[in-house]
């Protein structure tokens, strides 16, 4: 058995000044989607195919990657994710749920298993990563029934682990994960009033602050599914006779 692993880098995705928009100049930053790929190559068994994933934001390609039998990336696309998520002149609102569906398309031609896994995090007005905010004030809308399976085991406040339970045969595309991304108003409630003369001040604890969102990508050919997705990821998962569909154990 030869296991092929491929990455790139994954860069955040910022969104700058979660509690300043109250004020003015609040902007936002742009992020960077990125995708692991891994494929289980069973040479004696199976003939490589051409393989990749796409890494879809509302209906729109954000990044991609397509790997072909020869062992090179056929294309590769890196672009922003929510940078769309405000219209043009409007200010971000805290408390407001806004679209973010996110969801997995086959661009390859061999049926695979997919994973995503998101990570969401908070950053200072200095850039540096902030602990004392807790990642559950950045709430994703996840959809229920969706084929979307959450890995409580491998899932912490700060990352959320998600199992795709179908096959995707080339060109196919998943249910979305989730439909919108909302920041918690009590982050915008944290305020101190400063007297100064006649003249009353608001002072933000979290102005300045931003928070990250993180999409990483990860598809395993369903061929001998289940060894293949335990040595890739790990994990333990029961697939079907017909390798169409998978669930945790």
């Amino acid at each position: 058995m030869r296991k092929k692993k491929t990455s790139f880098p994954k860069k955040s995705a910022l969104l700058f000044g979660a509690a300043a928009v109250l004020l003015i100049g609040s902007s936002i930053g742009s992020t960077r989607a990125a995708l692991t790929y891994y494929s289980e190559d069973y040479a004696a068994r199976v003939d490589m195919s051409s393989i990749g994933v796409t890494l879809l934001e509302n209906g729109q390609a954000v990044s991609s990657r397509d790997y072909t039998e020869d062992g090179t990336w056929a294309g590769e696309t890196d672009g922003v994710l929510l940078e769309n998520l405000l219209e043009e002149g409007e200010k971000f609102t805290p408390g407001k749920a806004y679209d973010e569906e996110i969801s997995v398309e086959n661009s390859g031609n061999i049926d695979t298993f997919v994973r995503v896994i998101l990570t969401r995090s908070w950053k200072d007005d200095g850039g540096a990563k902030d602990t004392a905010l807790s990642p559950d004030l950045i709430e994703l809308g996840l959809n229920e029934d969706s084929g979307w399976m959450q890995a409580d085991v491998e899932s912490s406040p700060e990352r959320i682990v998600l199992y795709y339970n179908k096959a995707l045969a080339p060109g196919e595309t998943t249910e979305a994960l989730c439909d919108s991304i909302r920041i918690d108003e009590s982050i915008a409630q944290q305020v101190e009033e400063v007297r100064e003369g006649n003249t009353i001040r608001y002072i933000y604890k979290y102005d300045g602050y931003s928070f990250a969102l993180d999409a990483e990508v990860d598809a395993v050919q369903t061929h001998n599914a289940q060894d293949a997705i335990k040595s890739a990821w790990g994990v333990d998962v029961t697939v079907s006779d017909d390798e169409k569909t998978i669930s945790l154990q």
